[in-house]
């Protein structure tokens, strides 16, 4: 019987992985971060998230975080987020800006700061102008995008984009979006055939610590709860979404509608004002030609050409 895992991108799961097991989270960080080769992590000290203002309308289990510092004093945010809204980003930038902030103590110098380095995983797709899964931000100059501002940097991978099929992908990246992204699933993609999988000690314990076998079974319905909450969420966020879109287009039409009678209206008057002066025209060039003037006259005095006097009062009327 294939072996049943639990999904990773949840809180339960993810917290004992990358939560409990620090050579893990190291791992993790190491492959996912653009850190240079000199920079790597080489050791780490779990710190206590901070508590920041939670998403309009988002269950608290919908966003997973860990918070850790490494040997040199770099801060760490690590957040996993169930369901893509438009305020993650905001949220994102207030906590790595609050930890960069909170390092600074009143008998320090702003030398000792250290940069922080958010990493936000996404199990939606937020931008759909690119095939690119990976999103690296730093604050540049904007004629001059290689001089780099240091302190805060951010990334955003989006899950459902990822494909390992790149080559230009570290390895390690590789495996470890590939346990993000399929492990969780019955059977997990192969995880159990598939000995690539295993190849790697860190992600044979991952995948050791998300086996179902491995939590009690009051964990496992803390679990599942994590799930239904967030499969309601996703159902509300949709219902709310649809009906935005549905009450937007009765808006719409019933404004293209208000605006199409404006229009109509205000093309008739036109039309009408328009007939209007060409009647009052064409009567003038009647009482003219009638009081025995012709149509080089009429011509001159109504600012007509010879074939408008004429279509007036008829072809065969002499010039």
């Amino acid at each position: 019987m294939p072996t049943r895992y639990l999904d990773p991108k949840v809180d339960l799961a993810f917290k004992r992985v990358f939560g409990e097991h620090e050579h893990l989270l190291r791992s993790f960080l190491n492959a996912l971060l653009p850190l240079p080769d000199d920079g790597q992590i080489e050791s780490l000290e779990y710190l206590t998230p901070e508590q920041v203002p939670e998403l309009p309308g988002l269950y608290k289990n919908s966003i997973v975080d860990v918070k850790c510092k490494d040997q040199r004093g770099r801060t760490f945010i690590v957040e996993m987020q169930m369901l893509w809204s438009t305020s993650f980003e905001q949220r994102i930038l207030f906590s790595a800006s609050q930890a960069y902030v909170k390092q600074l103590h009143a008998s320090q110098s702003y030398a000792s700061l250290q940069p922080v380095y958010a990493l936000a995983l996404t199990n939606q797709v937020f931008d759909r102008e690119t095939a690119e899964y990976y999103h690296h931000y730093q604050i540049v100059r904007q004629h001059e995008p290689r001089r780099v501002l240091e302190g805060l940097e951010f990334v955003f991978i989006e899950l459902p984009k990822f494909t390992p099929q790149s080559r230009t992908d570290k390895r390690m990246l590789v495996k470890w979006l590939r346990f993000m992204s399929e492990v969780g699933e019955s059977p997990a993609k192969g995880a159990d055939a598939d000995a690539s999988w295993r190849e790697d000690p860190d992600i044979a314990q991952a995948l050791e610590l998300v086996e179902a076998a491995a939590f009690t079974e009051q964990e496992l319905e803390a679990y599942h709860i994590q799930i239904d909450k967030a499969r309601i969420e996703l159902t509300v966020l949709e219902d709310a979404e649809a009906k935005g879109k549905a009450k937007g287009k009765a808006e719409g039409l019933a404004e293209g509608e208000a605006l199409g009678i404006a229009k109509g209206k205000a093309e008739g008057e036109a039309l009408g004002i328009a007939k209007g002066k060409a009647e009052e025209k064409a009567e003038i060039v009647r009482t003219m030609h009638a009081n025995g003037l012709g149509v080089a006259q009429i011509s001159q005095f109504t600012g007509l050409t010879g074939q408008q006097v004429l279509d007036i009062l008829g072809a065969d009327v002499p010039r």
